[in-house]
């Protein structure tokens, strides 16, 4: 089982369940020695020297060539170079070894070559080919090889690298989580939200700072305010600097670094000072040379060319050929193609439901998730507040913590960190629930599901799938308030990538969720609205009708009439079913109008075509939900998806949906 695949076979992870280490020291976190070292080591071999500078020329190289290839007109987009940084790269990836991960950001292409040394398939990728590192899919800023990824989301990399840092603690081979950032992303809360985390829960997480001073054009004079490791040591983080500039002493640092997270398995802050020369993409450098001259002439790639000696110009030639024969390679290759469209359903059965009796969904909840971690050994829960005795506000997770406590984790409150620790995990073998305490929140997690999560699959070309579940009680009915009673479920309607879901009373909650680790699913987001914890599941169902559930992974559930003349559906989801069960008895009692209903778990993405038999059973339709109208699950289905089930209606349908606020 390797880093960043997710998709095979073989055995379940293991949790190694290792005793807490003493609380770290805080008094002083800045390591020893590392702000004022000793005269730069001198014990540098030949190798290693030569090593650095060829992974250094190949990006400087490669960086020219892409800023070539732009002006030709044949890349497209944005191409973001590390011209001037690339020995942050070339000297980190000296301690790192195939179990590591890295997660960069959108200037990404030197951290890429350095690990991997691929120059064709990077470029490749800007140019839209299909032997691109992503298949053509990303472009510059969105790269996957092997334990390697890049987003172009400033600060949002942060919690999913500190994620991919749980993964190695969990699986207990002392293999390390680096994160790429630059200066402008210490205005990113997430970042602060992550370093929190990392500290506490004791995280093999390096957080590297390329302090370049300039966010895209503005100078960091600006913008922040104090002093740059202040910020990580004040989360009890080990800080220390260096500079690409003096880069034997960086060498010696960061091997520092590496070795000692190997061996504690805690958190490390690296700031390297560097400097940009050209500009932040393309040619949107708006500096004066004034400014960017002095760091040219002292650039240390630009000394080694200027020094360069005869006997090694053969070597920096073959560098150059390479990045040419490469850029051939590219140009000949195929363009990217989309990947290939989901297939048809296959054709929906209808068969009776059975419903434990007497049962609290809540408790149908609970007995769900014991379970599955008792078979999945891969799942690790995370939420505020869900460890027993308290067990979650809605007290799903009662008792799961006594019974996994090395795979349960309280967390602090920060929805966008412990989202994207999740999307971090679910990149490994593991797989993350993680629970937000009440749907009025996951908007403050709203970047990591919709830029991270939901992306990670398509934009890497199908090489991995964030396979974390995020699970939120939506919904008012019981007094909350306008913050804590809120239906936010259309929000994230047509997230390409994300898969939402919605319990129900209609199904057992192991119909919805067992099927999420069967397979690499990618990220779902699970609405259960929470009426519905202390409501029975709907074991009975009226005299007169049936309850069925569809073939489909995620059932639909419908209340059939035992008549052959059926006046009207009404549809709906999660907390909607047992009002339309409600209503569906008093259309009857009162008005002699059966009603069928159905209610779908899979809300997106929709499809209607599995409906089309229970349709055709009645000529009108009526869609209700809890939240807004207006650009809703009713809505949607209504303008667009019913088109291809329309005359099965005759044209009669309707929304019933909660009243536009003004």
């Amino acid at each position: 089982m390797t880093d960043g695949g997710n998709g095979g076979g073989g055995p379940k992870p293991q949790c190694v369940d290792k005793p807490p280490a003493p609380a770290y020291p805080c008094q002083n976190p800045v390591i020893p020695a590392m702000k004022t070292l000793s005269p730069p080591p001198t014990g540098l071999s030949d190798a290693v020297v030569r090593r650095i500078y060829g992974k250094a020329l190949l990006t400087r190289f490669v960086e020219e060539a892409l800023l070539d290839l732009f002006g030709q007109g044949k890349l497209h987009g944005t191409v973001h170079t590390c011209i001037g940084q690339e020995l942050s790269g070339a000297v980190l990836t000296e301690f790192l070894r195939p179990g590591d991960t890295i997660f960069s950001n959108h200037r990404c292409h030197g951290h890429f070559l350095s690990r991997h040394g691929d120059a064709a398939g990077l470029i490749a990728e800007l140019m839209g080919r299909r032997t691109g590192v992503s298949g053509g899919m990303g472009g510059s800023q969105h790269l996957c090889r092997d334990g390697f990824y890049s987003n172009g989301i400033q600060g949002g990399i942060v919690p999913v690298a500190a994620g991919l840092a749980l993964g190695h603690k969990l699986r207990g081979r002392g293999d390390v989580s680096v994160v790429f950032i630059g200066d402008g992303t210490l205005g990113e809360g997430v970042v602060y939200e992550t370093m929190n985390i990392a500290s506490k829960w004791e995280l093999p997480l390096l957080v590297v700072l390329e302090d370049n001073k300039f966010a895209q054009s503005t100078s960091q004079q600006e913008t922040l305010a104090g002093d740059i490791d202040a910020r990580a040591a004040a989360f009890c983080i080990a800080t220390a600097t260096a500079t690409t500039r003096d880069w034997p002493r960086l060498y010696d640092v960061a091997g520092r670094l590496v070795a000692g997270m190997r061996d504690d398995s805690r958190p490390r802050f690296l700031r390297i000072e560097t400097y940009r020369l050209k500009a932040h993409s393309k040619g949107d450098d708006t500096r004066p040379r004034s400014e960017v001259e002095p760091h040219e002439r002292v650039d240390p790639v630009n000394v080694f060319l200027a020094a360069l000696p005869a006997e090694d110009e053969g070597w920096v030639e073959s560098i150059r050929a390479e990045v040419r024969d490469a850029i051939a390679r590219a140009d000949a290759a195929p363009p990217a193609v989309l990947p290939p469209a989901e297939p048809p359903p296959a054709a929906v059965e209808w068969t009776p439901a059975t419903l434990p009796e007497k049962t609290r969904v809540v408790t149908a909840l609970n007995r769900c998730f014991s379970n599955l971690m008792e078979r999945h050994p891969e799942i690790v829960m995370l939420g505020e507040d869900i460890l027993s005795p308290y067990g979650g506000a809605f007290k799903v997770t009662k008792g799961l913590s006594d019974a996994h406590p090395d795979r349960v984790r309280n967390t602090p409150i920060s929805e966008a960190a412990i989202v994207g620790i999740g999307t971090g995990l679910g990149l490994t073998e593991f797989r993350a629930i993680v629970e937000i305490m009440f749907g009025d929140f996951v908007g403050l997690a709203f970047d990591q599901i919709v830029n991270h999560a939901a992306k990670f699959r398509q934009m890497y070309n199908g090489q991995v799938a964030a396979n974390v579940i995020v699970r939120t009680p939506m919904g008012g009915g019981r007094g909350y308030g306008p913050t804590h009673s809120q239906t936010l479920d259309h929000h994230f309607l047509g997230v390409p990538g994300l898969r939402v879901l919605a319990l129900s009373a209609f199904a057992d909650p192991a119909r919805l969720y067992e099927p999420l680790f069967e397979t690499a699913t990618g990220p779902t987001l699970v609405i259960e609205n929470k009426l519905l914890y202390g409501s029975y599941l709907a074991a009975a169902v009226p005299r007169g009708w049936r309850l069925l559930h569809s073939s489909e992974t995620f059932p639909t559930a419908w209340l059939a009439p035992e008549c052959d003349d059926v006046d009207v559906t009404l549809l709906g989801y999660g907390g909607t079913a047992e009002l339309l069960l409600e209503a569906s008895q008093l259309l009857f009692d009162r008005h002699d109008i059966v009603a069928q209903v159905l209610c779908v778990m899979q809300i997106y993405p929709f499809d209607v075509e599995p409906l089309r038999g229970p349709l055709a059973a009645a000529g009108k339709l009526l869609v209700v939900e809890e939240g807004q109208g207006f650009s809703g699950f009713g809505a949607a289905l209504i303008a667009g998806t019913i088109g291809s089930v329309i005359g099965i209606l005759g044209g009669y349908f309707h929304e019933l949906a909660s009243p536009q606020a003004r």
